[in-house]
């Protein structure tokens, strides 16, 4: 029920397509973010895209024996604008596919779509519209809390939902002469449901608690880094309150081996040697779609979050500290010509 669609479950016309479909939300997420992030809070993003690279770590268990994890979309939304998000998240999610192998690299464009496009986009304005429900700007910080929660919760469902509509449509599409699939193997009344109940009763509350309780803290520790703020007030920087934040990330990076005692595999990511014994509705697959059998796979440095004669748990950690320190780094390097061309302007 994971939300990362892995290598060769979907076609490479479908990759092309959402693909594609993400250049102009690239484009627009740049130049709006380009706008409206303050330039001296640029490197904060690589914070922010840590708290979801971070939160994709924590595997819960989920109804039937697989797990699911939170992705923080809608967070980092509420801290940076929802243009920003789409940039970090999709930055996330392109270093967890290079490096642990965590999502497809065919199927970037697509699980950018689901986590980077519609998460973010639609829980900041989902949090925006119950906001004036419950006050506009005088809501306070329980009803803005409750609204982070329910924008959230929809985003997170909502994007499972794309993904279970891009697995869905496979078998549908794309199939052999023997008419097998070629590549998913699960039409949309089994994926949807599949990826839907889990999502709906388990996973969207994971991530309306985890993006509750860091949006709380930040309100309350470093309340300028929050977006209406950062709009309102740029040149308030607030180094010193950023001292909690970056001891979150910390407490987060010494926690993520909690995410391996959720045992079991992620709906949609079985292995070419295993779906054709997976059982689904009280039934065997029977067979290796060929797409997957024969498909493309890249060779990453650390697969799953493991390093070949290291401890997991250890190998877990030093993923979790690989991954901060460069989106960290990253979002520093993106951070330093945009302050130069400014302070030629």
């Amino acid at each position: 029920m994971d939300v990362h669609i892995p290598e060769n479950y979907l076609s490479p016309a479908s990759c092309a397509v959402m693909g594609a479909a993400m250049i102009p939300v690239w484009v627009h997420a740049v130049r709006k973010t380009n706008r409206t992030l303050p330039k001296e809070k640029l490197p904060l993003l690589g914070a922010g895209a840590a708290f979801s690279f971070l939160s994709m770590m924590f595997n819960v268990p989920l109804p039937g024996g697989t797990t699911g994890h939170a992705v923080g979309g809608t967070l980092i939304a509420l801290l940076f604008g929802p243009d920003a998000a789409c940039l970090a998240v999709s930055v996330a999610l392109l270093l967890q596919a290079v490096i642990f192998g965590d999502g497809g690299i065919l199927a970037f464009g697509a699980n950018c779509f689901n986590m980077a496009f519609v998460l973010p986009y639609l829980g900041y304005a989902v949090y925006r519209l119950m906001v004036r429900l419950f006050g506009g700007e005088k809501a306070g910080t329980g009803a803005r809390c409750a609204a982070a929660a329910i924008g959230s919760y929809i985003g997170l469902n909502v994007a499972a939902l794309c993904a279970a509509v891009e697995f869905g449509l496979q078998p549908m599409l794309f199939r052999d002469a023997a008419g097998n699939a070629l590549y998913c193997p699960y039409d949309l009344s089994v994926a949807i449901p599949a990826m839907m109940i889990p999502h709906l009763a388990v996973a969207g509350l994971v991530e309306a608690a985890f993006t509750v309780a860091v949006f709380a803290l930040v309100r309350k520790t470093a309340p300028e880094l929050t977006y209406g703020q950062l709009k309102s007030q740029p040149e308030k920087s607030g180094k010193k309150h950023l001292i909690p934040i970056f001891a979150l990330i910390a407490v987060l990076i010494a926690a993520t081996p909690l995410g391996l005692l959720a045992t079991g595999t992620a709906w949609g990511e079985w292995g070419a040697d295993e779906i054709a014994e997976v059982v689904v509705n009280g039934k065997a697959l029977g067979y290796t779609p060929a797409g997957l059998e024969k498909g493309w796979s890249l060779k990453v440095p650390m697969p799953d979050y493991s390093l070949g004669g290291v401890n997991e748990v250890l190998a877990y950690i030093l993923s979790a500290v690989i991954g901060v320190a460069l989106l960290i780094i990253l979002f520093k390097l993106i951070s330093i010509p945009m302050k130069g061309r400014d302070s030629k302007a």
